[in-house]
């Protein structure tokens, strides 16, 4: 009773203030970004530029319809979250954006929860590889440390959009449910294709030059398998990336595999893909697609995804990282190739 006494004065102290709400954002900050002129806002409402002078710094205002928005300069991109009203200061923590923006002023609070937040699911927190590896005890445990995790985000930032709040909610639930639901399954999937074990096998796979390949003609190299599609737009936009991998690694003690699900009625929408994008490797195209025994083995029901198996057939990642990640250059040199 005396918390409900509380926010009503609270509420009235704040419906007698008579400063009006700006209808407008104030942004400011200081860019660590070299040579960049000017950085853009994108929003429902078109996309506005502001100036970045010779020293980075930049300041503006600009009418916004409530919600996130895209902040981008040059190649580096974050999302923000603006509202009229707000006067936020950034103070970018490096020239990469993904290394983290800290915000203060009006509108600080929900930017830095969003911050937290995508540190969270970039971390091993976000990764359901984390969970699902683990044994039943250790799994309940991680949860709860994940969702205390999480929780400590709303203590420390209190005044946070309810917009943000509510969706928030959803995608975290989402998360666990999709977490907690799957967890049986895919903890013995892990098991059972865990570092060590022996890798499933493909035989006689149709290779884009005509001939056939088996996964044991590949013995005594590192294989480092896509599993794509040409339908798959996740799938084509790791394909430069792939071949700048190949191109780094050339003639190093790995082979790099390009294995299409498609259909057979796209048998010739992969080959023509193939030539169009000069894709290297060794492209092989599976016998049936996602019911061939090799996909099935490894449990594939969304791609793209990556695998990695050692000289000797057995299995170093069946869930390897891409080759957009970053840590991907650094997991390979690991293997000492």
């Amino acid at each position: 009773m005396r918390k409900l006494i509380w926010l009503l004065a609270l509420v009235t102290i704040v419906s007698c203030n008579n400063t009006k709400k700006k209808d407008y954002v104030s942004i400011k900050g200081t860019l660590k970004t070299p040579n960049i002129s000017k950085i853009t806002i994108q929003g429902k409402d078109g996309l506005k530029e502001i100036k970045v002078n010779k020293d980075g710094t930049f300041s503006d205002t600009l009418k916004v319809t409530k919600g996130i928005h895209l902040l981008s300069a040059g190649n580096e991109k974050e999302t923000i979250f603006l509202d009229n009203g707000y006067n936020l200061n950034l103070n970018f923590k490096s020239e990469k954006f993904s290394d983290g923006i800290d915000y203060s002023g009006i509108g600080a609070e929900t930017n830095n929860y969003l911050t937290k937040k995508k540190s969270f699911y970039m971390s091993d927190f976000g990764n359901p590889k984390t969970y699902f590896k683990l044994d039943k005890p250790a799994f309940d445990a991680k949860i709860d440390e994940a969702e205390a995790k999480l929780e400590s985000f709303k203590t420390t930032e209190k005044n946070v959009d309810s917009l943000i709040q509510k969706m928030d909610a959803r995608n975290d639930k989402m998360f666990f449910n999709y977490i907690k639901t799957n967890y049986k399954k895919m903890h013995a999937s892990m098991v059972n294709l865990a570092e060590g074990k022996i890798s499933p096998v493909f035989n006689n796979y149709e290779n884009y030059d005509g001939s056939k390949t088996s996964l044991k003609d590949l013995r005594g190299k590192y294989v480092y398998i896509d599993v794509w599609a040409t339908w798959c737009a996740p799938c084509k936009a790791e394909i430069p990336h792939l071949k700048a991998l190949e191109k780094e690694f050339e003639g190093k003690n790995i082979q790099f595999v390009s294995l299409s699900v498609d259909k057979p009625n796209a048998h010739d929408a992969w080959k023509k893909m193939i030539k169009e994008k000069q894709m290297s490797g060794i492209q092989l195209f599976a016998t049936n697609n996602f019911e061939s025994k090799f996909i099935k083995d490894y449990g594939i029901n969304s791609i793209p995804r990556f695998i990695l198996i050692d000289p000797n057939g057995k299995i170093v990642d069946a869930d390897a990282i891409r080759p957009s990640n970053p840590k991907i250059n650094d997991f390979l040199n690991k293997l000492k190739l």
